[in-house]
């Protein structure tokens, strides 16, 4: 036999698929899986002695957004080796509406400010896929698979015109969406709780959902609500994949907010119906009670109509935050009012580069302490940070968290927002966190289970056939884990922290964790999802 690049010996093999563990020998050639009877001493240019450990397949986290954190600088480096030490092989982004392609050149400058206001500066947008995944794939130590997001694909066309799309305009992003389908995009995604997707009727949506459908790649969504009307906007989505013919993801599966806790026992039982009826419908989730995103998307969505340099100049003025104080009141029509279902001490400044004395600490108490109404306080602060604020809503109940989790139609995800600051510790700690304290210490879930939710489950729903599997042939991204030592480390005030027990990390044959030390590999790229035409109905 040829020499091997890398030998995984005397590991305990979880595959991914959901079988009984078992043990092998893991060889790897030219970035393959080669599967071996245990003790095969095959020639080797690497070995790893897994004994007593467990081998996976390299974790994939379906919902991130990380599309923009390409770059050089220290923050960013820090910010990308978090789910690396936690075994993410790939992560998904795009999420919630907002990607930074396609955007034709001529919007460049509007859809810009939405970005930059999502994931902070320096902002970018690419015309196309082919040129995000150029830009993006450079000097990666782990893969990138990128969803279109249905709000920049708005924001290119449209605008942020509270309007229903013209049917020319709906045909414009279905070709946009359609052309970077084509290219490897995994799929379509909505926010339609943020601006501008909030303004979109349903019929538009079932338009891009098609789009998706015809390429074989599910339609991912925000759901409009996931607070007191979390069953109705639940219910909106199940008609647009069932009109459409799209598979459905629903992202970050949740019911928040102190009039919705409670709500997953319907919210599971409906998903498990529309599966029944036949609708390919699964859902990922975050193992925290706390959620995180833009501190504009707190405000009526109203505020934010006219683009981000129009929202920043009316937020000065008085009329119109006294405004935004009787609809956070009274709520709206069709809108999440997460103010007015929580509170604002509730909500915690995360990330506000040019402030950070302010991060870690609740709106509430921000506001006090300056002797301020919260609202003065938020348009002040936004003002002051451009529209890049992100926050900390605390607004989740456990027993709700521990439901999703342990379904058999939700996978595992982090949602992380990677900025600087202190970012949700969901970035650096969601996968160890479900080993650590889900698995080993509560039991909810037995670690196959967990290692399926992670890998061969999310590789299936998003068309990565070659990855979240061990078995010959298949893409080399593995972890090797202590399932003993397994935890997350990453804390609310300390949310960087790396998580402990994972003690390799391997993508595409390259050892790119080895025990604390992150090495110089950078196998890594941007992923293109093939396209699948109409597959067959999708298992959990």
């Amino acid at each position: 036999m040829a020499q091997l690049d890398l030998l995984i010996t005397g590991g305990n093999v979880i595959d991914g698929a959901g079988s009984p563990a078992r043990t092998v020998d893991v060889g790897v050639r030219d970035g393959r899986l080669l599967l071996l009877p245990p003790g095969s001493s095959s020639p080797a240019a690497e070995v790893v002695d897994a004994g007593g450990l467990v081998v996976t397949p390299g974790f994939i986290d379906v919902h991130t957004h990380s599309d923009l954190l390409a770059g050089d600088d220290e923050q960013r480096e820090i910010l990308r080796l978090a789910p690396l030490r936690q075994g993410v092989t790939t992560e998904i982004c795009g999420n919630c509406g907002i990607s930074p392609f396609p955007v034709p050149t001529l919007r460049a400058e509007t859809v810009r400010d939405l970005v930059a206001a999502t994931f902070g500066p320096p902002a970018a947008t690419y015309p196309s896929f082919a040129e995000f995944a150029a830009a993006q794939g450079v000097g990666r130590r782990n893969h990138l698979a990128a969803l279109v997001g249905h709000g920049t694909l708005r924001a290119a066309v449209v605008g942020f015109a509270q309007r229903r799309a013209r049917p020319d305009e709906v045909q414009r992003m279905c070709d946009l969406l359609d052309e970077a389908l084509a290219a490897g995009a995994a799929g379509l995604s909505t926010g339609l709780i943020y601006s501008p997707g909030v303004n979109a009727s349903t019929d538009e949506v079932i338009a891009l959902a098609r789009v998706a459908a015809a390429h074989g790649k599910p339609y991912v969504t925000h759901l409009r609500d996931e607070m007191s009307q979390v069953e109705s906007a639940l219910e909106e989505a199940i008609d647009i994949a069932t009109s459409a013919g799209a598979a459905l993801q629903v992202s970050h599966h949740k019911t928040a907010g102190r009039r919705s806790w409670g709500a997953t026992v319907r919210t599971l039982a409906r998903l498990e119906r529309a599966r029944a009826d036949g609708l390919d419908v699964l859902c990922d989730v975050y193992p925290y009670t706390a959620g995180s995103t833009a501190l504009h998307a707190m405000l009526p969505p109203w505020v934010i109509a006219d683009g981000v340099p129009a929202m920043l100049a009316a937020l000065a003025e008085a009329n119109v935050r006294d405004r935004i104080r009787a609809d956070l009141s009274a709520g709206l029509p069709g809108w999440e009012n997460t103010v007015g279902n929580g509170g604002w001490d509730l909500i915690r400044v995360a990330s506000a580069p040019t402030s950070p004395d302010v991060e870690g600490h609740s709106i509430a108490d921000l506001a006090a302490t300056r002797g301020v109404d919260p609202i003065d306080y938020v348009c002040d602060l936004l003002a002051a940070e451009t529209g890049n604020v992100t926050i900390l809503s605390h607004s989740m109940r456990e027993d709700d968290v521990r439901r999703v989790l342990a379904s058999p139609l939700a996978m595992i995800c982090s949602d992380g927002v990677p900025k600087p600051g202190r970012p949700h510790p969901r970035w650096a700690g969601s996968f160890a966190r479900v080993l650590g304290h889900y698995v080993r210490d509560v039991g909810l879930l037995s670690l196959t289970e967990a290692v399926h939710k992670m890998t061969g489950m999310p590789a299936r729903r998003f068309g990565l056939h070659d990855r979240g599997l061990i078995a010959d042939g298949c893409a080399a991204d593995l972890v090797i884990l202590d399932p003993a030592e397994a935890a997350d480390g990453a804390t609310y005030d300390d949310p960087l922290a790396p998580p402990r027990g994972i003690r390799c990390v391997v993508v595409d044959g390259h050892v790119v964790v080895d025990g604390d030390r992150v090495t110089d590999a950078r196998p890594g790229r941007v992923l293109a999802v093939p396209d699948g035409g109409r597959p067959p109905r999708g298992q959990p």
